[in-house]
């Protein structure tokens, strides 16, 4: 048993040494579906096609960073947020360019409402993948958390323009001296 643990942490401890591959290019899949966006006439088609770019986001770039990205996410779903915050701290520490691992933890620290903790998980998803809508609406959902609802409106914007369907559209107000 002590052994098997040993060889466990000693191939963990290598993997974490080699490094993360680098996450899949899906640019050229996510395209039409960003335009179809654009084009749809109601919300399920809308959802069909988020559902759709989820599957690509959801990715992640070998069996090692998929399983801590799938346990993280069973994790937050039946509410341990401290164990999905666990496998989502040990996917960003292997996989530091994987935006869904970032925006992953982000969510988390979002409903645990530590918007602080949130912020900069999804600023540095968005660099990594600056049209990532969740991300994106994220980013304006947790703005608006910390009050800060000028730049959460900005932000919800740039997110409406990829999905104008987003069900977070109803938060829309006027900026300063803007009509709707």
């Amino acid at each position: 048993m002590i052994r098997a643990t040993l060889v466990s942490i000693l191939w963990a401890g290598a993997a974490l040494a080699d490094g993360c591959p680098v996450a899949p290019d899906h640019i050229a899949a996510l395209q039409p579906l960003y335009e179809a966006l654009q084009q749809v006439d109601n919300d399920f088609e809308a959802q069909q096609l988020s559902n759709e770019m989820w599957k690509y986001w959801a990715q992640a770039p070998d069996e090692a960073s998929q399983e801590m990205l799938d346990e993280g996410m069973s994790a937050r779903a039946s509410w341990d947020f401290l164990r999905a915050i666990e496998r989502f701290d040990t996917l960003v520490s292997y996989c530091p360019f994987y935006a869904e691992g970032f925006n992953q933890r982000a969510f988390v620290n979002y409903l645990r409402q530590d918007y602080e903790a949130a912020l900069p998980d999804l600023d540095r998803a968005l660099e990594l993948n600056p049209r990532h809508i969740g991300a994106l609406s994220g980013k304006a959902l947790t703005l608006l958390a910390m009050g800060r609802d000028f730049e959460g409106q900005q932000t919800l914007r740039d997110a409406l323009e990829l999905n104008p369907w987003l069900s977070e559209r109803h938060l829309i107000q006027p900026l300063p001296g803007q009509e709707l």
